[in-house]
């Protein structure tokens, strides 16, 4: 199978800008609407007049050859060959659909889509896995998202969020809170665990969703192409800490995401997350099993391991996610970055910002479920 493209990190990315180059993208021409522009073929002349004589079998679609900037008629006129439906003829969305599926999986088997350094597949995660999570997101947690205007429409920024639930769901439902409700609709490029690179059907799947180690070389090599990057410092011990210590945050490492923002000058966006505790109460931790198994933890829930697979379903907690208005860092110089009392001071500040937020958030939900 031939494999994808892979282009370098640029200004940032989102989905409109993915969807663009997903339609197929040739160093030999323009594409437009699925299909590949000849270069120099921007002129007029070149392109098939619709009152041009055609052959039996009509045009085919190597012939017709679309002009770049492309106008609505004429991607009209796309999307109605592409389906083969006569032109004036609306097209059933489930035409336009299968036409979408159908382009999709032809991008997938002849390797015509890009990745970026890091292995990001914008198009694969926009069509197949943020689809399998909105579920969860919109009628499962009823996610209620506020403070978006916080998240830069384009730029670096270093989103540090609170980390809880067991699973890692609260890093899915944030990426999809910034993809489908951000005006740019961004991509977060989260800061993972070692661990989910370490197993074997994750791992892929991480890479090709934008996630990559926390570490921060690649978080600064993600900062400086202008990305959108994620990080939840408190690692494991936020996850995986008891239901009683419920949203209290716990320690946030050694400060390294600051050090990353100063030293690239991206602005740090703090996001407090309120559900994620609920969806799986962790009531206790099977510690000797789970040293066998080389996890840091193996909890025990009201429905895990009682109830088997059916106890891996998440319990339906109303999530609230805010982001807080940004702290900035590019006039302190990335020399600040050498000085530990002002990066524990940075790191405090995000702590203790997130920390009351989290506090005014639980005052304001009704209810654990609504």
């Amino acid at each position: 199978m031939p494999e994808a493209r892979v282009i370098p990190l640029s200004g940032g990315s989102s989905r409109h800008g993915s969807r663009g180059r997903a339609a197929g993208h040739s160093t030999g021409g323009r594409t437009t609407g699925g299909r590949t522009t000849p270069a120099g073929a921007d002129d007029p002349a070149a392109v098939t007049s619709p009152d041009a004589p055609v052959s039996e079998h009509g045009p085919s679609p190597a012939d017709v050859v679309v002009p770049e900037p492309i106008s609505a008629a004429a991607a009209e006129l796309a999307l109605v060959w592409e389906s083969g439906a006569e032109p004036g003829v609306d097209v059933p969305e489930w035409e336009r659909r299968l036409a979408d599926a159908l382009a999709f999986l032809r991008r997938r088997i002849t390797g015509d889509y890009e990745v970026d350094e890091f292995g990001f597949d914008p198009e694969l995660t926009d069509t197949v896995l943020a689809a399998a999570f909105r579920p969860l997101y919109d009628r499962w947690f009823r996610v209620e998202t506020r403070g978006l205007e916080n998240i830069p429409d384009e730029g670096s920024a270093l989103v540090v969020a609170n980390h809880s639930g067991t699973i890692p769901l609260d890093a899915i439902m944030t990426n999809l809170a910034i993809l489908d409700h951000h005006p740019r609709a961004r991509h977060l490029r989260t800061l993972a665990a070692d661990l989910v690179f370490d197993l074997p059907f994750l791992a892929p799947l991480a890479r090709k969703a934008g996630n990559t180690l926390a570490c921060n070389a690649d978080a600064e090599r993600l900062l400086r192409g202008g990305e959108l990057v994620g990080v939840w410092p408190e690692g494991f011990k936020g996850i995986g800490k008891p239901f009683a210590d419920r949203y209290k945050l716990q320690r946030f490492g050694r400060g390294g995401f600051v050090a990353a923002a100063l030293r690239t000058g991206a602005p740090i966006v703090p996001c407090s997350i309120v559900g994620a505790e609920e969806a799986y109460p962790m009531l206790g931790n099977a510690k000797t099993i789970a040293r066998l198994l080389g996890l840091p933890y193996l909890p025990v829930t009201p429905t895990f391991p009682l109830l088997g697979p059916l106890g891996l379903v998440p319990l339906p907690s109303k999530w609230i996610i805010e982001f807080g208005e940004p702290v900035p860092t590019e006039h302190l110089g990335a020399a600040a970055a050498e000085d530990p009392m002002l990066v524990f001071s940075l790191t405090d500040q995000v702590r203790e910002t997130i920390q009351q937020t989290l506090y005014t958030l639980l005052m304001q939900r009704r209810s654990v479920f609504f």
